[in-house]
């Protein structure tokens, strides 16, 4: 049976987590806003991602908007970015520290989002056409992969493991 959320006991209901709605005031996302969108600017010109996939990226804001955005933050100046315009940033930062961590050099996570992807994720395109793809889910999905896959959870088997055999008893030594 499902109960109505005031229905709960006091304890129960204290125990739920709570986001804390500062996280979303204006004046937190004001602080935001330039810097993060320098940083995904910064991203976006290592990935080589054209005006549309930017656009797409960040929610397809107007164009002048965008450009406004990017000219203010360059100048240091102030704006607030809306939560989900911020939440896409915030994914973008993920995946870009993510291929990090997974790639010795930066042009070989830049060649990993451009390379069609076997996981059933990507169903064989590259990991940035979800990125571009205009969906925060798209992004949340890749950085949910990468994350995943720092942690040793979410690779697929790949050539050097789909014809591995699984070890008998007998070839297992302990000591």
């Amino acid at each position: 049976m499902r109960r109505h959320l005031s229905t709960l006991a006091p304890a129960a209901e204290a125990a739920l987590p709570r986001l804390d709605p500062r996280r979303f005031a204006p004046e937190n996302r004001r602080r935001l806003s330039a810097p993060g969108m320098r940083t995904f600017l910064a991203i976006a010109d290592l990935w080589g991602l054209d005006e549309t996939q930017r656009l797409l990226a960040l929610g397809y804001p107007a164009r002048s908007t965008f450009h406004r955005w990017a000219r203010l933050a360059r100048e240091h100046g102030a704006f607030t970015l809306d939560v989900d315009t911020l939440a896409r940033i915030s994914a973008i930062l993920g995946i870009h520290q993510a291929l990090g961590v997974l790639h010795e050099h930066e042009r070989d996570g830049v060649a990993w989002l451009r390379r069609p992807h076997g996981a059933t994720l990507f169903g064989g395109q590259p990991p940035l056409a979800l990125i571009t793809g205009g969906t925060q889910d798209g992004l949340m999905a890749v950085r949910r992969f990468l994350d995943a896959t720092r942690g040793g959870l979410s690779m697929e088997p790949n050539a050097a493991d789909r014809d591995f055999a699984p070890y008998t008893d007998a070839e297992l030594v302990l000591s």
